[in-house]
């Protein structure tokens, strides 16, 4: 009989209660939002430091294109004139055969889209920017349009998310 009842210890000894398996699911629930929420902010710092090195970087480009040619790149022929010669007027006489970003692609904004270059600008003799979280004008924190004539003020409010 001292069997069966080592036996019988064991299977409940092997077993968690509903009870204790209900409470470690609610602290990993809340260990999970805590964490979360603490990287949206870095998310979002992380974002905010890609844009503004590729607007940089991107008007570096530009200023060299237009210091090499004469002129910026037209809308038309956009940031691709870079990264290669355009074949539309007005052609760049002395563009050089890595091209501007000595890479094979225009980088894109944090959310996967397209910079918006526009020649000649409103903002300035060019304006580049992005549309933001939202991809649509306007907004505020991660959605606000943010280029070359905000850049510096620009900020997602990363403590308050």
């Amino acid at each position: 009989m001292k069997g069966i009842n080592k036996s019988k210890m064991n299977k409940r000894a092997k077993g968690f209660t509903l009870t204790e398996i209900l409470i470690a699911l609610a602290i990993v629930a809340i260990m999970g939002t805590v964490v979360t929420l603490s990287l949206i902010g870095n998310v979002n710092k992380a974002n905010l430091e890609k844009l503004k090195g590729d607007i940089n970087t991107l008007k570096t480009a530009l200023t060299s294109y237009k210091v090499d040619n004469g002129t910026y790149p037209t809308t038309e022929q956009g940031l691709e004139a870079l990264i290669r010669r355009p074949t539309s007027e007005p052609v760049p006489q002395n563009y050089p055969s890595s091209g501007y970003l000595g890479s094979s692609a225009v980088p894109k904004d944090p959310w996967k889209r397209d910079y918006i270059y526009i020649y000649p600008g409103r903002h300035g003799d060019f304006d580049l920017y992005t549309l933001g979280n939202d991809g649509r004008e306007g907004g505020e924190g991660e959605n606000m349009d943010i280029g070359t004539w905000n850049l510096h003020e620009a900020n997602f409010n990363t403590e308050n998310q």
